[in-house]
C-alpha cells in the first residue's frame, strides 16, 4: 500500500438534493505552477442522487479550475496525487467510507466505496476491494470513456466545462459599494473555462444504508 499526505481540502458537502462547495484557485503552496501542481487544486465537490436511477448516488470531484481550451488539451491527473471522496454516514463529521482515485497503469483507477482505514490527513490506498479503471477522456473527444466494475460502480475522468456559475465582476462591485445587488441574469465569470473532473456513480447499497451522508473531498500527495 502507498501512503499519501493531505494536500488540499474542499469544504464539507451535505447531500440533500444537490448541494456543493466551490473554491477556485487555492494558495500557491497547493497550486504552484504547471499541471502537476494544479492537479492538487480542488474547485468543486458535488454529491447528488442519480437523475436516471434513484438507487444510485453520483459524486463529482473537480480540480484544476480556470483552464482555457488550449491548456485543457494538455492537462493530466498527476501520478503522485490521490483524489479522495470522504463519506461520513454517522453524522460525526469523521469519514467512515472513502472513494479513492489515482493514476495506475496509465489509467485512472478508483477504489471503493470502501471502509476507511485510519481517518485523518494521511491515507493508505484501500486496495482490498473492487476497483474501477477508466482511460482519461481526451479533450474534445466525440464520446466519453466510462469505466464499470462488477459491483455497479461507474467512473468518468477527464476535462469538462466548469459547471460552477458566478458573476465575479458584479460581486466585486457589490463589495466595493458601487452596486447593491446581482444582475438577473448574471454574467458567468467561468464561461469558456474547464476543469479536470472525476465522476463516480455508486449504488446506494454500497454506502452503508444511512439516510443522510456528509461528503467532502481531498487531494493527497506522496
Amino acid at each position: 500500500m502507498k501512503k499519501f499526505l493531505i494536500g488540499s481540502l474542499s469544504a464539507i458537502v451535505l447531500t440533500a438534493g444537490v448541494i456543493y462547495a466551490a473554491d477556485h484557485i487555492d494558495a500557491p503552496a497547493v497550486t504552484g505552477t504547471g499541471n502537476k501542481s494544479l492537479g492538487n487544486d480542488i474547485t468543486d465537490v458535488y454529491a447528488f442522487q442519480s437523475p436516471a436511477d434513484n438507487t444510485k448516488m453520483v459524486f463529482v470531484l473537480n480540480t484544476q479550475g480556470l483552464m482555457s481550451p488550449a491548456v485543457s488539451g494538455a492537462a493530466v491527473f498527476p501520478s503522485n496525487t490521490m483524489y479522495e471522496i470522504n463519506i461520513d454516514n454517522t453524522g460525526d463529521n469523521v469519514e467512515d467510507m472513502v472513494i479513492q482515485a489515482l493514476v495506475q497503469n496509465g489509467k485512472l483507477r478508483v477504489y471503493g466505496p470502501v471502509a476507511v482505514g485510519t481517518p485523518g490527513t494521511t491515507s493508505m490506498v484501500r486496495t482490498g476491494g473492487t476497483f474501477t479503471e477508466v482511460a482519461v477522456t481526451a479533450y474534445g473527444a466525440a464520446s466519453p470513456s466510462i469505466g464499470t466494475s462488477s459491483n455497479g460502480v461507474k467512473v468518468f475522468a477527464g476535462p469538462r466545462d466548469d459547471p460552477f456559475f458566478f458573476d465575479l465582476t458584479r460581486f466585486k462591485e457589490i463589495i466595493a459599494g458601487t452596486q447593491t445587488g446581482f444582475r438577473n441574469p448574471g454574467v458567468d465569470a467561468f464561461a469558456g473555462t474547464n476543469v479536470m473532473s472525476i465522476v463516480v456513480e455508486v449504488p446506494k447499497s454500497t454506502l452503508g444504508g444511512a439516510s443522510t451522508i456528509n461528503v467532502w473531498g481531498e487531494t493527497k500527495t506522496k
